[in-house]
């Protein structure tokens, strides 16, 4: 177990979002909200999955909608904890813990403000070891593992959804979220401990603190921080240039959109585009894919080496492009046929993994 604080939610975030492969909400909204309740309420217990006990129940909470919404529409801090309680009297057990549906920006540290609020643990893992842009899109999903789903907004709606499978709770949860302006909160998929260890991308919070302390430890040191960012990630660098345009709309309760960015040092000369839905999708260099979904696409601020999320982009930016494996349950015919290319609109373009992306972008 490991006491979370202040200081150690701004690592969380910050490592989360480079996990968060450009989506997950903005990192920043989320730091406030959780050290905000940190303030209020004292630190959360950081709990290793291996420690639950055989009563456990963990419930995930996450923001839904676009993330682009997300930094314009202030939240008014009630949304998550009505969610929660409403999935809560759905059970016929009381919640022990609280865990994060994806790894990535908002929705890595919003579980710590509803779980300090409620004096619980947070379980150290997530649902997708990255961040992904529909909830059907996560471990649970591959395990055969389905939900319902509470979800409320900032006006005091709120709504509990059954369905018949996760495919459609995603397009009832997006219904309802784009009618009431794009952004809600939502509560989901309670686990056993056994469903934890067998069905959640194990241990990722921790991973994320790791890579924000990188990023931390080198500035403190006056050290660039995306070399050690690539290898924490055992990720490959795959680009370096000028961000020289941003086609982004909001869409379906989605921030969708393509960025172009022209390359520079090594890389000048060269051109790498990056399709995103939420989050990056496909990284094409010169026109030839060298990354795809499931493994992660990372555009880091060339400077901080802070990353960058698909709504924060603007053109004039210098980024480092770097690509990292997904969970390998992902890489398998089950996994891409749920987190592929297909799955996000490309029929026929096949999945390219980070390691076969190393010799493309040299």
């Amino acid at each position: 177990m490991v006491a979370i604080g202040e200081r150690e939610i701004e690592d969380i975030a910050a490592g989360s979002a480079v996990l968060g492969a450009g989506g997950g909400g903005s990192p920043y909204i989320g730091t406030l909200l959780a050290k905000g309740a940190i303030r209020a309420y004292g630190e959360v217990a950081l709990v290793d999955p291996d420690d639950l006990g055989p009563d456990a129940l963990a419930l995930c909470v996450c923001m839904v909608g676009s993330p682009t919404i997300g930094v314009e529409k202030l939240w008014n801090g009630v949304e998550g904890v009505r969610a929660l309680e409403a999935f809560e009297a759905l059970l016929d057990r009381p919640i022990t813990h609280v865990a994060c549906l994806e790894v990535g920006g908002l929705n890595s540290t919003v579980p710590f403000a509803m779980a300090a609020g409620r004096g619980l643990p947070v379980v150290d893992g997530d649902l997708m070891g990255r961040a992904f842009p529909h909830i059907e899109m996560c471990m649970p999903t591959l395990y055969g593992i389905t939900t319902s789903v509470a979800v409320a907004d900032e006006k005091g709606n709120s709504a509990v959804i059954h369905a018949v499978d996760n495919y459609w709770i995603e397009r009832l949860t997006r219904t309802f979220t784009v009618q009431v302006g794009c952004q809600t909160m939502a509560a989901l998929f309670p686990l056993t401990a056994s469903q934890v260890r067998e069905a959640m991308v194990l241990r990722t919070v921790s991973q994320a603190r790791s890579l924000g302390q990188r990023i931390r430890t080198a500035h403190e040191q006056g050290l660039h921080p995306v070399e050690s960012l690539v290898t924490g990630l055992n990720g490959t660098r795959l680009f370096q240039g000028k961000v020289v345009d941003v086609d982004r709309r909001t869409e379906d309760g989605w921030a969708r959109g393509a960025i172009r960015v022209v390359g520079l040092g090594p890389h000048e000369g060269r051109e790498m585009t990056i399709d995103f839905q939420n989050e990056y999708l496909v990284a094409r260099l010169d026109g030839r894919p060298v990354v795809t979904v499931p493994d992660l696409v990372i555009v880091l601020d060339s400077d901080t080496g802070h990353a960058i999320t698909t709504e924060e982009l603007r053109y004039g930016f210098r980024v480092d492009v770097i690509g990292a494996p997904c969970d390998p349950r992902f890489r398998t015919d089950a996994g891409l046929a749920l987190v592929g290319p297909p799955a996000f609109g490309y029929p026929d373009l096949p999945f390219v993994g980070v390691g076969e992306a190393a010799a493309c972008a040299a």
